[in-house]
């Protein structure tokens, strides 16, 4: 789609938003709850009960990240469909303002 020097790739957006669904399915998946905080594993339970915290932190951010993510992904989604409707509405539009302007007959300035 492309008009006075601005164009916009609908395949590119269709891809960016597919990747970024993608992409943030597979990160919903790597779980920080598998990251071990038992204060066996750190041999001292004040750094054990310190990185509960920050786990806990990190998985909070992961799961902004993932929202934020896909907010991103349907937004780009939505987009590609108002740029196909808003391409298909003016198309449209072209053609019966050009159908009428075939019915009026040779245009009286060439002669």
């Amino acid at each position: 789609m492309s008009t006075n020097g601005f164009s916009v790739d609908l395949s590119a957006l269709e891809q960016a938003s597919i990747g970024v669904s993608g992409t943030l399915d597979e990160a919903a998946q790597l779980a920080v709850s598998a990251i071990s905080d038992s204060p066996a594993a750190f041999g001292h339970p004040a750094l054990a009960s310190s990185m509960a915290g920050f786990l806990d932190r990190w998985q909070r951010g992961v799961q902004i990240l993932v929202q934020d993510g896909h907010e991103i992904s349907s937004r780009l989604a939505q987009n590609v469909t108002a740029y196909r409707a808003a391409e298909h509405s003016n198309v449209g539009r072209i053609d019966q303002v050009s159908g009428q302007l075939s019915g009026l007959g040779a245009d009286p300035g060439i002669h």
